[in-house]
């Protein structure tokens, strides 16, 4: 009789989601760096500045937290390249790949930085077109890898419980705050920076969620019978599952007859 095999990931699989899950923790309290604002002498209100005032070209901080910006990009990179290659379905793939997209756009964001600070300085143009295209990106990207990860979640492909629960909060609350910061592009500023500032927590408590979630016990991920190995990760998607591998999955397979 055929048993339904339980599918256990190798243990390169294994380390390849520990890793990913550990760049994504560290990636979500690098992307909260602005919260050193409230130990440093930045001259900015919270309440009523951008966050990427911090960074802008005349600030005096804007070195410190322009690093901390790319760091947080490099960071989800690496984690979700090593995620993409242990999780099954396109559409988590694409999920991730979307991540990716949101970390080179966060690095356009420095590399385009804003002037000068116009929450202190009146003359400061609240919309600068190259800075102000490279954060609707980011925006972009952000909102369009947590759509499609909660959407493959949702579909069990891969099984994360946890994003398949909280994914449909996180999503719109983010959407929410991140509209709510548009007053200064129409000649509305004020209280921009508080939502924010929850919008950027908000995306670090994805990352955390999302690091969480790879961490769980693989065991019950997704019951398969035959090669699990076909099942969990495509032909030609990640050239880091060796052909060794492979075989010695359709062994464990076998041996499940």
């Amino acid at each position: 009789m055929h048993q339904a095999l339980e599918y256990d990931t190798p243990p390169r699989g294994r380390r390849r989601r520990l890793w990913a899950a550990l760049l994504l923790g560290t990636a979500a309290v690098a992307y909260n760096g602005w919260l050193l604002e409230f130990l440093l002498p930045t001259g900015l209100d919270p309440r009523h500045s951008y966050v990427s005032e911090l960074y802008a070209a005349d600030q005096p901080f804007h070195r410190l937290f322009s690093g901390i910006e790319v760091t947080c990009a490099l960071l989800v990179t690496a984690g979700a390249l090593l995620a993409r290659c242990t999780l099954p379905g396109r559409l988590a793939a694409t999920g991730w790949w979307a991540a990716i997209a949101f970390a080179g756009c966060s690095v356009a964001d420095t590399i385009v930085p804003m002037r000068c600070a116009p929450s202190v300085e009146r003359s400061c143009e609240a919309v600068n077109p190259w800075h102000t295209t490279t954060s609707a990106l980011v925006h972009f990207a952000i909102f369009s890898s947590m759509a499609l990860l909660s959407a493959a979640a949702k579909a069990g492909r891969p099984r994360l419980p946890l994003i398949r629960r909280w994914g449909p909060w996180v999503l719109p609350c983010a959407m929410v705050c991140a509209v709510a910061t548009v007053g200064p592009l129409f000649g509305g500023p004020g209280w921009h920076g508080v939502p924010q500032r929850a919008h950027l927590v908000l995306v670090g408590t994805w990352f955390a969620l999302l690091a969480v979630a790879l961490v769980r016990p693989l065991a019950h991920d997704q019951p398969v019978t035959g090669n699990p190995t076909a099942a969990h990760t495509p032909p030609g998607r990640c050239s880091g599952v060796s052909a060794a591998t492979s075989q010695e999955d359709g062994l464990r397979s076998t041996a499940g007859l």
